[in-house]
């Protein structure tokens, strides 16, 4: 092993711009989670390294929360949104040529897509499927499962990461939340298709939909056991209710069909996003188009779909690039080997080191449990090590390793991380945690 060298890097000048940002931003920053220690204010980002104002740079591994899928200012990218922004702009009439390529490019490779829709994020495609869901069906009431997170909107955004005291109840992830959209969606258990056959007996005839993601990776990485998806899709024919994919972290990052194309199960619906336009904003809804024709873009639609940046040319510039590196042969059997190469560096370590965890992961998405297995659902995950987690991460950013320091997020591989860059990671994470291993027996 080699001697473990930590220069703690200087946060001086992120620290000082974050308090400036704090005086016009609330918590100086445009979203939720991304608040963390260290607070970074970022200068630049390329390939599979981010920067800081004070000149620190990390390996990333966070990729947004995922959008990363080919590196950060991918030229080939980039070149294509250059181009598009010297042919048209927004205009917000009609549409452009772009549009219906990608649409045609989705519908090529996405087993559920015969129609599309583009929006701006996971959040507005999930919507649309619900609202899309409730109007063809007649219906009011939704099931997800504890958590998985779709969204910000009220009749989503609840039991997402709920603490034990929680479990079972309605669990609404913002105040604010009106309690007449939370009593209409379900909660079931990941993995569980007897909890979701008790649900919808007791709620015969009410359910709209079944939304999930197919890999549950809000909270890392649970896979489907074998048949509940395709349980899944034998309970929502035969009730009459719409099922939907959301694929806004599988869609693309997985392979070009999404991970219905591997499971060989197909939803009435999919949402799609991050991975589709490398960090361009963009998001799509798909499906059949008995269902897809009822929205009001279509002259007999009566559910209404609109947004002004909807089918925006530099999201759809940035897709079609995009997707056109994902096509490639050799792309995903790259990626795929990448993450095995971690994952199987990962477990090598814990299990030498002793530690108490589990690798999980899928494709180019990994992670560090600090727990023990089985791992079926989000109640398993209560036993993980919270504080464990957190450190371990936080002593990594002091390593030049950039992992999202908050309980239970996966990391990503892209295309661009080197196999130096992999095994430079694995020795951080040893020694990371040889270092916490330390630090906990002189406590």
């Amino acid at each position: 092993m080699k001697k473990d060298v930590l220069n703690m890097p200087n946060f001086t000048s992120s620290e000082q711009r974050y308090r400036e940002a704090c005086e016009v931003i609330p918590g100086g920053v445009n979203s939720s989670l991304r608040r963390c220690w260290p607070q970074p204010v970022w200068a630049r980002s390329k390939d599979a390294v981010i920067t800081d104002v004070d000149g620190n740079d990390f390996i990333d591994y966070h990729a947004a929360f995922g959008p990363i899928l080919l590196g950060h200012n991918h030229a080939a990218v980039n070149e294509r949104v250059a181009r598009a922004l010297g042919e048209v702009d927004l205009v917000g009439v009609g549409s452009t040529e772009a549009e219906t390529q990608l649409a045609k490019k989705i519908c090529q490779h996405v087993p559920s897509a015969e129609k599309v829709l583009f929006c701006n994020s996971g959040t507005e495609a999930t919507y649309s499927a619900v609202r899309l869901a409730r109007a063809v069906t007649g219906r009011k009431k939704l099931i997800k499962f504890q958590g998985a997170y779709h969204g910000w909107h009220d009749y989503l955004a609840m039991n997402v990461i709920s603490p034990p005291d929680k479990l079972g109840k309605c669990d609404p992830l913002s105040a604010g939340s009106l309690p007449e959209a939370l009593e209409h969606t379900l909660i079931c258990s990941f993995n569980d298709l007897d909890n979701v056959e008790d649900t919808v007996r007791a709620h015969r005839g009410e359910i709209a939909a079944i939304i999930l993601e197919p890999i549950l990776h809000n909270i890392g990485c649970v896979l489907p056991q074998p048949g509940f998806l395709a349980g899944l899709r034998e309970i929502t024919r035969r009730e009459g209710t719409l099922l939907i994919f959301d694929e806004v972290v599988t869609g693309f990052r997985h392979g070009l069909g999404g991970y219905q194309k591997v499971c060989g199960v197909t939803p009435d619906l999919t949402t799609l996003g991050k991975a589709i336009a490398n960090g361009y904003p963009i998001a799509a809804l798909c499906g059949k188009r008995e269902f897809m024709d009822h929205f009001k873009t279509h002259p007999d639609g009566n559910v209404f779909f609109a947004g002004t940046f909807n089918g925006h040319p530099i999201g759809c510039a940035a897709a079609l690039a995009t997707i056109e590196v994902l096509e490639k042969a050799e792309t995903y059997p790259r990626l795929f080997a990448m993450g095995e190469k971690m994952r199987k560096g990962l477990t090598e370590i814990v299990q030498r080191l002793g530690v108490k965890a589990t690798v999980a992961g899928f494709g180019s998405v990994f992670l560090t449990y600090f727990q023990e297995g089985p791992i079926r659902n989000h109640q398993d995950l209560l036993r993980n090590d919270a504080a464990m987690f957190v450190n371990y991460r936080k002593n990594l950013i002091e390593r030049g390793i950039f992992k999202l320091p908050i309980n239970l997020k996966r990391n990503h591989l892209s295309l661009s991380h080197s196999e130096e860059q992999v095994d430079r990671t694995l020795q951080a994470c040893e020694d990371s945690l040889r270092a916490l291993i330390r630090r906990s027996a002189h406590a």
